[in-house]
């Protein structure tokens, strides 16, 4: 199976890399500075589960011609139309897409551009970022990637893509109930996302400051609404989230926290701007995400004016 990973960010670069460990033929779909950074010093991935530094092929949008059978999509939102537009070449008529993206939101610009029977659900579990140099830095142990067909069939395409992933040095799984999970996860995101970034700390230092009240009432905000859209967390699941949201000590934060303090782009209509759509529609009234969210808008606005200024 020829796999195309666009990107070899924190994501792509993990899970590509771990293809590529695997002897899967793999192309990186990447802007000429970072191929240039890999045809320098490779693709490099530091990792309790094993390093990796290995050559990486690598093509530019403008050099994309053939179809590729899977494409691996673990770009950010804020990235994903000019991520379509650069991969298009690559989508034949048998071609998957396999996004990673936060949310639900994404499926519907794909569904739109390349139609639904190109598109998979998927979902990823890891900490990673690519610092400066260019290394992909693997931060805890948890390395998972889920996949499946939306429509909860165990298709052959599925197996096929089980097989690639059967032979990487990862966490794995195809999934019957791929878009309940995705629901679940971005239920579980949302809240993480929406209070570390409104409080501006750590998941241990809300709790220390006697915030469990409003890490619940986020995360009851975010179920409310995924129950009216018929994926409810299922109890163990939430139980699960509640624990980890709620837990004294832990030095558990969003990513999107990160990206604030460093004055990034953010996926703020993506994660939680969605969501309020969502409970627009259905007439629930959720007013801690919309304040998160109005915290987020505002970081936007601010980091836009400063760009223009500069």
């Amino acid at each position: 199976m020829r796999v195309l990973v666009v990107g070899a960010g924190a994501i792509g670069g993990y899970f590509g890399g771990r293809l590529l460990e695997a002897g899967i033929d793999v192309t990186f779909l990447v802007r000429p500075r970072r191929a240039a950074q890999l045809a320098a010093d490779g693709l490099v991935v530091t990792s309790p589960h094993g390093d990796i530094a290995l050559p990486a092929r690598t093509v530019l949008a403008e050099a994309l011609t053939a179809p590729w059978d899977l494409v691996l999509l673990g770009c950010k939102a804020y990235d994903l139309a000019a991520a379509m537009e650069s991969v298009a070449p690559a989508v034949g008529p048998e071609t998957m897409i396999l996004p990673l993206l936060n949310g639900m939101r994404h499926l519907d610009s794909l569904d739109e551009r390349f139609g639904a029977g190109h598109v998979l659900g998927g979902l990823c579990a890891i900490a990673a970022t690519l610092d400066e140099a260019g290394v992909v830095r693997h931060l805890n142990d948890i390395h998972l990637l889920a996949f499946g067909e939306r429509d909860g069939s165990e298709s052959a395409r599925i197996k096929a893509v089980a097989d690639v992933f059967s032979r990487a040095r990862a966490q794995w799984r195809s999934s019957r109930q791929i878009v309940q999970e995705m629901w679940e996860k971005w239920v579980f995101l949302s809240t993480l996302a929406a209070s570390t970034c409104l409080l501006r700390a750590s998941v241990g230092d809300i709790v220390m400051a006697g915030g469990v009240d409003t890490l619940g009432g986020l995360l009851a905000e975010a179920q409310s609404i995924a129950e009216a859209e018929g994926y409810g967390s299922r109890p163990d699941i939430l139980d699960k989230a509640r624990t980890q949201l709620t837990a004294a000590g832990s030095s558990l934060s969003a990513s999107m926290m990160r990206d604030v303090e460093k004055g990034g782009p953010v996926e703020a209509d993506h994660v939680i701007g969605d969501l309020l759509r969502r409970a627009q529609a259905a007439g629930l009234g959720v007013p801690l995400l919309k304040l998160a969210h109005l915290h987020l808008k505002a970081y936007e606005a601010r980091r836009q004016r400063e760009s223009v200024r500069r």
